[in-house]
C-alpha cells in the first residue's frame, strides 16, 4: 500500500430521513420504537414509543469526501442537521486539502479541535461520519477493502446474534443468540418486573437451554432494579445484561459488575465515546464486553484504539449494531468472537438491510453469519434517490 498521491477537495454533508443511519426513525408498528424501557418511560406521555420523545428528531447524517481526482467515500452515522452543521462549518477546515491517507491527523485535528465543546454526543457523530468516510475513500484509491487495510480477515465466517423481540424465529434464522429489549423498566415496579420475567422464561422454553438470551435494557435501570433483573435472568441462563444505566454513571456499572453471578455478564458502552470513556468501562468499572458504535464512538480509527485497548485487558469488543462499517472491523480482531445484527424487518421475522433504503450492497447475514466480499471501501453504495438533502456552509 502506497502513498496515493491524492489531497481531498471536497467534504459534503446530507441529511435524511426514514431509516438510514438513524435506524429508529421508523413507523410506529416498527417493534424498535414500540414500548421499549428507556429513561423517559418514568413520564406517562413518553412510555409507549421511543419516538415519542423523539429518539428520531435529529435524523440521519451522511458525509461525502471527494479526492482531486473525483473519487468519492462516504460514511454514515446520526446527528442530522446540527452534525451536518457542525460538519461543514467546523470540521471541514481539517479536512479539505489534506493528502487522504492522513486519517490519523484529521481525526486528531478534529477531536483536539472541537474539545472546548464536544468529545461526546452529536460531536462525535460527525466525526465518526466524516472518518467512515475517509476510510471509504481510501479503499476506494488503493482498491481494497477496509478490512484488509486495517490488518485482513482473523476468519473467514462472522457468527452473529439477532437483537429483536423475537430471539425464537432468530434462532430459526441460525443466529447464535437473540436480545430482546426489556419491556418494563423500575418505574413499572415489581409488578413489572415479573412481566419481564415471564416473557423471559417463555422464551427461554421456545428457543431451549443453549440458545443464547440476552436483555438490552437501554439506559434506564437503576442499581435495584438491575441487580434483580440480573439475579433472576442468571437462573434462566441469560449471558448478560446490556447498557443498564446512564453512561456516565460508571459507578453503578461497577457495583453491578461486582455483584454479578459467574454466568451472568456486564456489557455496555454503546453510548460511550473514544478511548476515554472506554478506559473507564474498563478499569473502573470491569466491563466484560465493550459495544462501541463505529458510527458515534470516534469512528474506524478510534474503534481500533478503543479495541487494542480492550485486548490488554483481555475482554471483548462486540460493537453496537452498525452493520457494515462493524463487520470490517470485527472480522479483523481476535477479540470480537461475534458481531451484533440488528432486525430491522418491522416484525423481527426476517433479514433486511440495516441501513435500507439509504445504502445498496449491504451484507446480510445468511444462516447468522457474515461473510465478507472484496468490493473496495465498505463495499457499498450511496442510494442518491433516498432522499438526501445537502446542507451548504454557513
Amino acid at each position: 500500500m502506497g502513498v496515493t498521491g491524492h489531497k481531498i477537495k471536497k467534504i459534503r454533508a446530507y441529511v435524511v430521513s426514514g431509516g438510514g443511519g438513524d435506524y429508529h426513525d421508523q413507523e410506529e408498528e416498527h417493534w424498535i420504537v414500540k414500548q421499549v424501557s428507556t429513561p423517559m418511560s418514568i413520564y406517562p406521555e413518553y412510555k409507549q414509543t421511543r419516538t415519542s420523545f423523539g429518539i428520531n428528531a435529529l435524523k440521519t447524517l451522511v458525509v461525502e469526501v471527494e479526492a482531486d481526482n473525483g473519487e468519492t467515500g462516504f460514511g454514515v452515522s446520526t446527528g442530522g442537521y446540527p452534525a451536518a452543521w457542525i460538519v461543514m462549518n467546523h470540521l471541514d477546515r481539517f479536512i479539505e486539502g489534506q493528502p487522504v491517507e492522513n486519517i490519523e491527523k484529521m481525526w486528531d485535528q478534529m477531536y483536539k479541535g472541537s474539545l472546548f465543546y464536544g468529545r461526546k454526543g452529536i460531536v462525535m457523530n460527525a466525526i465518526s461520519a466524516i472518518d467512515l468516510a475517509l476510510w471509504d475513500l481510501l479503499g476506494h484509491l488503493r482498491d481494497e477493502p477496509v478490512y484488509a487495510m486495517i490488518g485482513g480477515k482473523v476468519r473467514e465466517e462472522q457468527p452473529c446474534y439477532a437483537t429483536g423481540p423475537r430471539p425464537d424465529l432468530a434462532k430459526d434464522m441460525g443466529f447464535i443468540g437473540g436480545k430482546m429489549p426489556l419491556t418494563y423498566g423500575p418505574d413499572d415496579g415489581e409488578t413489572g418486573l415479573r412481566k419481564n420475567m415471564k416473557q423471559a422464561e417463555e422464551m427461554r422454553k421456545k428457543v431451549g437451554e443453549d440458545f443464547w438470551l440476552m436483555w438490552d435494557c437501554w439506559m434506564s435501570l437503576d442499581l435495584p432494579y438491575a441487580q434483580k433483573l440480573m439475579q433472576k435472568s442468571s437462573e434462566l441462563n441469560f449471558k448478560w445484561v446490556e447498557e443498564c444505566f446512564n453512561p456516565d454513571d460508571y459507578w453503578a456499572y461497577r457495583d453491578l459488575k461486582k455483584r454479578a453471578p459467574n454466568n451472568m455478564l456486564i456489557t455496555g458502552g454503546e453510548h460511550e465515546a473514544t478511548r476515554y470513556g472506554f478506559r473507564m468501562l474498563l478499569e473502573f468499572c470491569d466491563m466484560d464486553i465493550l459495544q462501541a458504535d463505529v458510527g458515534w464512538c470516534g469512528g474506524l480509527t478510534e474503534l481500533i484504539k478503543i479495541g487494542n485497548l480492550a485486548e490488554s485487558y483481555g475482554k471483548y469488543v462486540v460493537p453496537h449494531g452498525s452493520g457494515i462499517y462493524s463487520y470490517h472491523y470485527v472480522i479483523t480482531k481476535t477479540n470480537s468472537p461475534f458481531a451484533e445484527y440488528l432486525m430491522m424487518s418491522p416484525k423481527a421475522d426476517q433479514v433486511v438491510p440495516q441501513f435500507q433504503p439509504l445504502l445498496e450492497g449491504e451484507i446480510l447475514p445468511e444462516n447468522g453469519k457474515i461473510k465478507m466480499n472484496d468490493k473496495p471501501g465498505f463495499g457499498v453504495t450511496l442510494n442518491k434517490n433516498a432522499g438526501l438533502q445537502l446542507i451548504e456552509k454557513g
